[in-house]
């Protein structure tokens, strides 16, 4: 099989094909023919060394496939070989072949392409798990989400739209005709106007219900300042320690010497009326009942035509470098896969 390897920390170039034996499905596993495979910011901090949560390199990383099931082990009923399917995979994804427990193994909705679905587990269990679980969110709420044109930002304008939410969003002037196709009511040039005062300005000056933010750094404090009383700032990443495409642990310590600590003591939680919520998904794969009722809601949803990922551009393995560098580039509208 072929797999994309993380060779070292560095830039997009660090990343190259390589061949391998195939992997052999167990009693309770399939072995899936991969044809799409996810691309996540996760991937890009463990390529600059950032991830701590990634092997060490040299690694092959990638959390969502797609693909066709080419071999059941001798347990298994639910699936039979040339089934369509998409899984969740902790790491190694970026491979033209992948072994799933088949009891985390979905089929892929009947009109969605390959690389859609690949795009479904990680952004929208991220999304699902922001906006309802930690969120709360509920009909008529207000939600400002931050890189709206992106992935996850993209799944949550989806999922804040079920409910009927009021959906601010912020991401530069060239994506505001994607975002308001997508649902977001008021997009935000962040570049050229500060996201609180225009959020404030929209509000009447009373800020919204949710902030989903996956920067970071000094960013925490303002999207915390444009919440209303009883909000909560809901955070998931911190893009702002990777603002270059090799390792820099000098600007890493800059974004962590920005968080807010002591804005955010309990203190001023409790007499603000906020609260302030974190969400890493790949720390939750032990608790796999819990995901995937989250992914069956998901999948109602989807089945009911309620939401759809976006996919703005596929790569080959061997340009997996070139992807990385595009996402980098804050050029992708929605989600970027690879393709073996």
């Amino acid at each position: 099989m072929r797999q994309v390897w993380i060779t070292k920390a560095g830039p997009p170039e660090a990343l190259q094909m390589k061949e391998a034996p195939d992997p052999v499905p167990q009693e309770n596993e399939v072995l899936i023919s991969v044809r799409s495979a996810g691309i996540n910011f996760a991937d890009i901090m463990a390529r600059v060394g950032l991830y701590s949560d990634a092997p060490k390199p040299p690694c092959v990383v990638g959390y969502e496939i797609a693909g066709e099931i080419e071999q059941v082990g001798r347990q298994v009923t639910a699936f039979q070989p040339g089934d369509r399917v998409f899984t969740a995979t902790r790491f190694g994804g970026y491979s033209s072949k992948i072994v799933a427990d088949s009891r985390e193994v979905f089929p892929v909705p009947a009109d969605w392409t390959f690389h859609e679905a690949a795009g479904l587990p990680v952004n929208y269990l991220t999304a699902y798990q922001l906006l309802v679980v930690m969120g709360s969110i509920r009909e008529g709420s207000t939600v400002l989400i931050h890189s709206a044109g992106g992935g996850v930002g993209t799944a949550a304008t989806q999922i804040a739209r079920i409910f009927q939410a009021e959906i601010f969003g912020t991401a530069s002037a060239h994506k505001h005709a994607y975002l308001r196709k997508n649902g977001v009511h008021h997009p935000i040039d962040y570049r050229s106007e500060d996201y609180r005062e225009a959020v404030m300005d929209l509000t009447g000056g009373k800020g919204v219900d949710l902030v989903i933010d996956p920067l970071g750094g000094a960013n925490w404090k303002k999207s915390y300042r444009a919440l209303r009383p009883t909000g909560r700032l809901l955070m998931f990443g911190v893009s702002s320690m990777v603002p270059g495409k090799a390792k820099s642990i000098i600007q890493a310590v800059k974004a962590l010497v920005r968080v807010p600590f002591l804005q955010f003591n309990p203190f001023n939680l409790i007499n603000q009326n906020k609260g302030i919520l974190g969400v890493n998904v790949g720390h939750l794969w032990e608790e796999q009942e819990m995901l995937l009722s989250w992914l069956r809601q998901i999948l109602e949803w989807a089945e009911a035509g309620a939401l759809r990922p976006h996919i703005d551009k596929i790569f080959t393995f061997d340009r997996a470098a070139e992807a990385h560098h595009y996402i980098q580039d804050r050029k992708n509208l929605g989600k970027v896969c690879l393709q073996p």
